[in-house]
């Protein structure tokens, strides 16, 4: 989601409850803590989420069994915040890119690139993202900017050996053409996975990660749970992209990384598979892809 939506963010009524805790420990590998916690000035000016607020909403998490997060940053300065939260707590690893709707309006001019290669090379940022095409929020007269800026971040993440992040909205094709074109990063990572059976067995016979958000509990999203359910348990993640795509039951509520227990138990049933062996298997994918998130673990 980018920085420009996120004023039109469904964050409507009280937060939900926590759900129940998972039987073993799983992640939520995307999502926007400051977003979470309030939109800050445009530009990045100003002030950002007190870091006690920040920490109180990866504690939440933490007790319903979700103690890996997935910061992921949309432009240089929820970028530059995203690195920052990841060096300083045990429980979070960043993704910094340009979102594509932020580089189809010329966002994702050189100083930025420049500014996202460096910041792919710190240690606790573990991929570049998200990163993508976006033919639904940026009209034709932003493709050729976005396409230019997706082929730069996959060179980045390339170069600095980290994982891909991928924002595919309506260009399912474009994306593969673009990736097959460039090479994929060996780890690649769709986002809010939103193709049906068809797309998702191209995605994986490449090689590439799933990810599936809130998203797959809608009533109407039959054919994400179809993709789901022929794509192998070790090329599946789960995320909430919070604050927004909040699962059943609480859909149109805000959404944060404690309610991913939601997602990951309509995973498990998706799947036909049991829901700790899930989790390890969820877990184990997250550390193949991003590493270990341990705060002295190698990169």
């Amino acid at each position: 989601m980018s920085r420009s939506a996120s004023s039109r963010a469904n964050r409507r009524g009280e937060p939900p409850p926590s759900p129940e805790p998972l039987p073993s420990p799983a992640l939520d590998s995307h999502t926007h803590l400051d977003i979470v916690l309030g939109e800050r000035p445009a530009g990045g000016q100003g002030n950002w989420p007190p870091d006690d607020d920040v920490d109180a909403e990866i504690t939440a998490a933490v007790a319903v069994n979700v103690p890996r997060l997935v910061q992921v940053g949309v432009d240089v300065a929820s970028s530059q915040w995203s690195a920052a939260l990841a060096a300083r707590h045990p429980n979070v690893l960043a993704a910094v890119a340009v979102h594509p709707n932020e580089a189809g309006a010329g966002a994702a001019d050189e100083a930025a690139l420049a500014e996202i290669d460096r910041l792919a090379a710190l240690p606790r940022v573990r991929a570049v993202g998200e990163t993508g095409l976006d033919r639904f929020r940026t009209g034709p007269e932003g493709w050729v900017a976005q396409e230019v800026a997706f082929r730069a971040h996959i060179r980045i993440a390339k170069e600095r050996g980290v994982a891909l992040v991928i924002h595919d909205r309506d260009a399912h094709e474009e994306i593969l053409r673009v990736l097959d074109d460039e090479g994929a990063p060996e780890h690649t990572v769709f986002h809010c996975f939103s193709g049906d059976a068809a797309f998702a067995k191209a995605c994986v016979e490449r090689g590439h990660v799933l990810s599936f958000a809130g998203t797959l509990t809608f009533g109407n999203a039959g054919y994400l749970r179809e993709a789901a359910a022929l794509t192998p348990v070790d090329q599946l993640l789960v995320e909430t992209d919070s604050p927004f795509l909040t699962p059943v039951p609480h859909r149109g509520r805000p959404n944060a990384s404690r309610l991913v227990p939601h997602t990951v138990r309509a995973l498990a049933e998706v799947t036909g598979t049991e829901v700790g062996q899930l989790c390890a298997a969820l877990t184990a994918t997250a550390e193949r892809v991003f590493g270990a998130w341990e705060k002295d673990a190698p990169r």
